[in-house]
């Protein structure tokens, strides 16, 4: 049975590539739906998959098995990714740091082995507060400043592309069409323009989709969105998500520690101390509250 990739989903198709040609330019896109058994089952299949699928008489395709993931972005749903470059903009939208915060416990969470933070639109506003970004670069986070428009930052984004698969997730409005046409002209991506009335752009790409670029390796365009749904995670690893959280967790007196209320807490003692993120630890307890909150309406 051929195994191919599932390039795109859109209203209930799902695009399979021949696996064989899944990181090139070249390759037609197969039309396919889903074997009756597999409809039953949410998120059986989504962009990014290896699927088993059979040929059918009218040249389209059923979908029958999907083959094991080795990685899984939750929101956006993206299966397979090798990295993840989350992307804000310095202004126009401002950075909502938060936001930020609740994307890299996204990402963590999906356990995507490579987390990039990409700061874009340096050409609105280039002296940008370095201090602001201290916290994330310490926690071990690479952190790329860029702009679509004069060309800052692209080359070394594509150097991180080669050879990976990359996803490109973040509010509407902050580029992320913008530099990947930057990065490759051949992709001609849809871009769109801020709303003055609510200062947040608009929704130009419309589901997650594979790309190849010419410099080698596939970027994943994804629809933008305004708020990381993380209520449904364990209040007890949350802190495994903030990578600099992680050693002092040892160091509480109890094992169930949530590090918000706790006595002898390792990571309320570090932050004392002055050795952690003030804004950092405050989106973790920004966090911990939606979980516990969540848990109560249940």
């Amino acid at each position: 049975m051929p195994i191919g990739q599932v390039i795109k989903t859109y209203n209930g198709f799902y695009y399979v590539k021949k696996e064989e040609e899944a990181l090139t330019v070249e390759g037609e896109l197969l039309s396919c739906r889903l074997r009756g058994r597999m409809k039953r089952e949410k998120g059986a299949v989504v962009t990014g998959d290896m699927v088993e699928y059979a040929l059918l008489g009218d040249g389209t395709g059923v979908i029958e098995q999907c083959l094991p993931r080795k990685s899984m972005l939750h929101r956006p749903a993206v299966a397979n990714i090798d990295q993840v470059i989350i992307t804000f903009a310095v202004k126009s939208p401002d950075i909502n740091s938060l936001l930020l915060n609740r994307f890299l416990v996204l990402a963590e969470w999906s356990n995507i082995p490579e987390i990039v933070i990409c700061i874009n639109k340096l050409d609105l506003q280039a002296n940008i507060a370095n201090d602001f970004f201290k916290p994330y670069i310490e926690a071990g986070y690479r952190v790329i400043f860029a702009s679509a428009h004069n060309g800052q930052g692209i080359g070394e984004i594509r150097e991180l592309l080669k050879g990976k698969v990359t996803v490109f997730a973040g509010p509407s409005g902050v580029g992320k069409s913008s530099l990947l046409n930057a990065i490759d002209e051949n992709l001609s991506l849809g871009t769109g323009v801020i709303s003055e009335k609510i200062k947040r752009g608009k929704h130009t790409t419309r589901v997650a989709c594979l790309l190849p670029v010419s410099t080698g390796g596939i970027v994943v365009d994804t629809p933008g969105f305004s708020a990381a749904e993380l209520d449904h995670l364990d209040k007890h690893m949350l802190a495994e998500y903030f990578p600099e959280f992680r050693p002092l967790v040892e160091k509480c007196y109890y094992n169930t520690c949530t590090h918000s209320h706790e006595p002898d807490c390792g990571v309320k003692n570090a932050l004392s101390a002055g050795l952690i993120s003030q804004e950092r630890y405050e989106a973790y307890l920004n966090i911990l509250q939606t979980i516990l909150e969540r848990k109560k309406a249940y």
